[in-house]
């Protein structure tokens, strides 16, 4: 769909409008909260049910079986409400989301069936005669009692308090409530745990929107140095809107009913069907536009991404994942398992988002799936898997196709004996070369097939001749330039100093092929203010010369002897000019820096040796001295939300982007290390990272204590971590398809060859594929991505992995065999790119409207016909919209006030090249219950979804979003647990302010520890521990991350955004 075109509605980021008074919001435990927050829907204005007071009703008990309709396709299951009586009324307040209750049926074996829900109903227009009236008797201890109106509700927070702020008084003594659930492992079926509850008959206390105790003077501003996600803003008092009123949970008794209402309640609905294998999702609004009401959505009954996951751990985590069937769906990247290479790529280099494609262009246009792979070519592989084969064929080089010169792979098939080959991808017939030549058996395959990886493996390498090389002449092994920035902030900070002791030690750890062998890049120094200072660091030099340009304006190196050395060779002078640097500038005054002629003499002096390599630069401040690709600052908050909004993310000037092309010309990749205090324009200098290959990395506000271990650890993974220079990347497929679109760093200089002056083993170039002709079901489709590159030892190599997914002339067929998380991580990319030149609301209704049509055409081509009232969504897609909404709501997207436009800057490049792990991490955080961890095993407890009526006062929740890590602690946790991990007897004797947890000498201390780092081991980049306190200021940063729930920023809540699809849905199907 177009960018620019209008959506059907209103999206639910919209502004918020102006609600109706009058209603409580909740928060923690039974504490009630005056106003909600400002809802982003349109309000509806149509009629709502009533009702008068009456005796309690008990909510009906399951339904029965025959309500569940059975579909014919096998992998869903549907459920319905039962029908209940209406009864005439005047109009209540405003309505937003008309009749959009998803009584949902939650599949999957693994769950356990609700239990009776009184607060969800729905209203048929016929009076069913054989519905029950009211009783007298009192309800059973469990169920839900309603002295009230009918609950008007939205779904984002635990407990209800009364509908109206005027006093309440029950009879009969304090109702039951029901506890709310921790989302355990599966239970079987049982009522709620009851408990009485304490309940004020006068207006409740007033507390802030979290339900703590309110604070007077303007919202507060957390700014956090090194959170990478945003600081939050907490809200004064919110205003109220219908839109947020807490529903009556069962067991809760609403408060009494506004003015004017009249006549009986109505029914509770039956809830809590059993749940079906293999489900599709739906439910129920199907009523009359006259008579549609508001009801609560219980978020146990719609899809949850934990029960997913978990579900997957269970069917997939136990066996091998084998790669020799075409098309199979490999499992989540959230479960362990073990992958063998028999003849397809493993999921850790090639994840795609079908692996079923649409046979037609026409089929693909009408589902809307997006047809890509997300492609990480040098992945690190874990220890019990091979890696990639090295296969040398010699002078003569790979066996390629004479036409489109694939190289010979698993889909290559031999004929006339085994003297010539037909392609997989363009069918042409090769002459075997002699040397290469075989006889084959009985089947027509090779007799060598097995003892050749090009044969039987999806991913293996070449020895690649001199005609792969630049100029035809082998290359030289690559040299690691470190540029530092000297100005007065770089020095003040402690960064100068940090830089120089750490390199002492990590030059020994330059990334090799052989452990066992010395490396052999070379390595250079160069510190900067607004001049740029070259240090000769030759062997035969007794200390170390320093020879400064200052002529910024026509960049060149001094000096070429001496500038690259060998560590080994010049080991004593390289650690004589280490002490001397912090030394040299510990009392400068220059505060103003360069940054274009930094990268330009990082790239001349590889030219002058010839080589690719890389460039660490450590930067600390916008770059404003009279010089090459000189900055000025144009932070304008103002712009944001506006037509003008995408100027921020574009480059200021075009000097760096013509200054990456050189840099990917030559194999100069850089990585950047930003220090900032302020604004300086990430969007600009990060141009040549993200062109080059590299990585940016921020840390705002850097304070030697604090931020140094994350620092460090970031530039030691950095340094040593595998990678290949010079690389270029080509992705062929079979007739049918064609690779359309490439999202990533790095640089094309034409429409097939993705250039990436470096590559390492994080980044993942994102590819899309189109239709250009009709695919054929028996062949299925193929595409081999092959790089070219330099590796650390200076051997010039070729990768190449090699992927079949199967094509399918059903829609259904489609629907059965894609993966979600992979769909999410391309629209991420896609999203993120598309804010470079469109306003971020239009990016935001594509989303939407590209995500409704590809769920409204499962509906309408996929699913057995059901009412309109029924949101039915495809097995393996049934997350869609809660992960699309947690892009929506994304810093990028949607941003909060209090986040700076440096961070989105930053945060929008560093998704362009996320893996599938990381960007899953990353919109939807790991939450985990560490108070329900078991020492003696390696098992994890289950985690909890992101929402904050998921979290219990007496708990302790690890959070982890592939960013950050917070440890958030409950004000009631038991004095045990606290004394276990942190030594403390008591929640207020904890420091908010560790950055790391003690060392304690118990079981329980050591398994928390470990987990954490097992975390930051699976993560490219360290995760920084921030504690939270419950009710501190920084659980406004922490509840960020709850993406469940509403935001700050006007973020739809998971439950909202689900009716909001399911509208969109119905309006594309009417």
């Amino acid at each position: 769909m177009n960018v620019n075109q209008q959506p059907h509605m209103a999206s639910p980021y919209g502004q918020p409008q102006s609600g109706y008074q009058g209603y409580q919001q909740t928060g923690y435990g039974n504490q009630h909260v005056p106003g909600g927050y400002p809802t982003p829907y349109a309000p509806y204005n149509g009629p709502a049910s009533t009702y008068q007071p009456g005796p309690p009703q008990a909510p009906s008990s399951f339904a029965p079986s025959s309500a569940v309709h059975s579909q014919p396709l096998p992998p869903d299951s549907v459920a319905q409400t039962a029908p209940q009586p209406f009864y005439g009324a005047p109009p209540t307040p405003p309505q937003p989301f008309p009749g959009a209750a998803p009584p949902f049926s939650a599949a999957g074996p693994a769950q356990p069936p609700a239990p009776p829900l009184g607060s969800q109903q729905s209203f048929s227009q016929a009076h069913p005669p054989s519905q029950p009236q009211f009783t007298s008797a009192p309800p059973p201890v469990s169920t839900a009692s309603y002295g009230g109106p009918p609950p008007t509700t939205q779904a984002s927070h635990p407990r209800a308090p009364p509908l109206t702020s005027q006093p309440s008084t029950f009879s009969g003594g304090p109702p039951p409530t029901s506890s709310p659930s921790q989302y355990p492992q599966p239970m079987p079926q049982q009522p709620p745990v009851s408990q009485p509850n304490p309940f004020h008959s006068g207006p409740p206390q007033p507390t802030t929107a979290a339900g703590f105790p309110p604070q007077g003077g303007p919202p507060l501003r957390v700014p956090h140095p090194g959170v990478q996600g945003p600081p939050m803003t907490s809200q004064g008092p919110p205003t109220s809107q219908t839109n947020h009123v807490a529903p009556p949970q069962p067991g809760m008794l609403p408060g009494p009913p506004p003015v004017n209402m009249a006549g009986p309640p109505a029914q509770p609905s039956m809830q809590g069907y059993p749940p079906q294998q293999n489900g599709k999702y739906l439910y129920s609004s199907d009523i009359p536009p006259v008579q549609k009401t508001r009801h609560r959505i219980d978020p146990d009954a719609i899809p949850s991404p934990i029960q997913v996951i978990e579900d997957d751990k269970l069917n997939k985590g136990n066996e091998p994942f084998v790669t020799g069937v075409r098309g199979q769906v490999p499992p989540l990247v959230t479960t362990k398992f073990q992958v063998k290479d028999q003849g397809n790529a493993s999921p850790r280099f090639i994840r795609c988002t079908a692996y079923n494609m649409p046979c037609t262009s026409d089929m693909a246009k009408q589902s809307q799936v997006p047809l890509a792979a997300v492609i990480k070519p040098l992945a690190t592989l874990p220890l019990d898997e091979n890696g990639p084969y090295i296969v040398d064929h010699g002078e003569s080089g790979p066996i390629r196709c004479n036409r489109c010169k694939a190289y010979m792979c698993p889909y290559m098939q031999f004929i006339e004996g085994g003297r010539r080959f037909q392609c997989g991808f363009c069918s042409c017939v090769t002459e075997v070369p002699p040397h290469y030549f075989q006889h084959l058996d009985h089947t027509g395959k090779r007799v060598d097939c097995y003892d050749r990886p090009e044969l039987s493996m999806g991913s293996y390498e070449f020895l690649a001749t001199v005609d792969y090389c630049k100029n035809n002449k082998i290359p030289q092994p690559p040299a690691f330039i470190f540029l530092i920035d000297v100005s007065y902030n770089a020095v003040k900070n402690g960064m100068v100093a940090i830089v120089c002791q750490e390199l002492k030690t990590l030059l020994d750890y330059l990334p090799r092929e052989n452990p066992n062998v010395a490396s052999n890049i070379r390595v250079g120094f160069v510190t900067y203010n607004k001049v740029l200072h070259f240090y000769n660091v030759k062997a035969s030099l007794a200390q170390p010369q320093m020879m400064v340009v200052s002529d910024v304006a026509d960049m060149f190196v001094p000096l070429l002897d001496g500038f690259l050395v060998n560590v080994a060779e010049s080991r004593v002078v390289i650690e004589s000019l280490l002490d001397q640097i912090p030394d040299m500038f510990a009392d400068t005054r220059e505060t103003e820096t360069v940054f274009g002629p930094v990268i330009q003499a990082g790239l001349e002096a590889l030219k002058a040796a010839d080589c690719a390599g890389k460039l660490f630069v450590f930067h600390s401040s916008l770059p404003i001295a009279e010089a090459p690709g000189k900055l000025k600052n144009r932070e304008d908050k103002k712009l944001v939300g506006t037509d003008k909004e995408k100027s921020l993310f574009q480059a200021q000037v075009s000097f760096y982007s013509n200054l990456a092309k050189e840099c990917v010309a030559q194999g100069c990749c850089v990585d950047l290390f930003l220090f900032p205090n302020q604004y300086v324009d990430v969007a600009t200098l990060g141009v040549v990272p993200t062109s080059t290959g590299g990585s940016i990395y921020k840390y705002t506000y850097f304070q030697g204590q604090a931020d140094q271990e994350r620092f460090l650890n970031d530039l030691r993974k950095d340094v040593q971590k595998q990678m290949g220079f010079d690389a270029v990347m080509r992705v062929r497929t079979s007739t049918g398809i064609r690779p359309t679109d490439f999202f990533g760093s790095f640089y094309m200089s034409n429409t097939t060859d993705v250039e990436l002056a470096g590559l390492d083993c994080d980044k993942t170039v994102t590819v899309e594929f189109k239709h250009d002709d009709k695919l054929s079901e028996e062949t299925g489709a193929l595409m081999q991505c092959a790089v070219l590159y330099t590796s650390c030892s200076g051997q010039r190599r070729l990768r190449v992995h090699n992927m079949a997914v199967n094509c399918c002339t059903q829609l259904a067929d489609l629907y059965r065999n894609c993966e979600t998380d992979t769909i999410i991580n391309y629209f991420a990319k896609y999203a993120y790119r598309g804010v470079l030149n469109n306003p971020t609301k239009n990016v935001r209704d594509s989303l939407i409207n590209q995500c409704a049509q590809i769920l409204a055409c499962y509906r309408k081509n996929c699913a057995s016909p059901s009412s309109a009232g029924q949101l039915i969504l495809p097995e393996c897609m049934k997350l869609l919209p809660v992960y699309l909404n947690c892009v929506l709501k994304s810093d990028i997207l949607h941003p909060g006030a209090d986040i700076s436009l440096d961070d989105r800057a930053y945060l929008r490049q560093l998704v362009s090249a996320m893996d599938v792990a990381e960007s899953h991490a990353f919109f939807y955080p790991r939450l985990l219950p560490v108070h329900k961890l078991n020492v003696e095993g390696n098992a994890l407890p289950v985690a909890v979804r992101d929402s904050e009526e998921r979290l219990s006062k007496g708990g302790v929740y690890l959070l982890e979003t592939g960013l950050n890590l917070f440890l958030w602690v409950g004000a009631n946790a038991q004095q045990e647990l606290l004394q276990n991990i942190f030594g403390a007897p008591a929640f207020s004797q904890i420091d908010p302010n560790m950055t790391s947890l003690p060392i304690l000498d118990n079981p329980y201390s050591k398994r928390l520890r470990e987990i954490i780092e097992s975390f930051r081991a699976q993560r490219s980049r360290y995760m920084k521990l921030m504690v939270v306190k419950q009710e501190d200021k920084l659980e406004l940063i922490f509840k960020h991350f709850l993406v469940e729930d509403k935001n700050n920023s006007g973020g739809a809540s998971y439950v909202d955004f689900l009716c909001h699809m399911h509208k969109e849905i119905r309006q594309l199907l009417s």
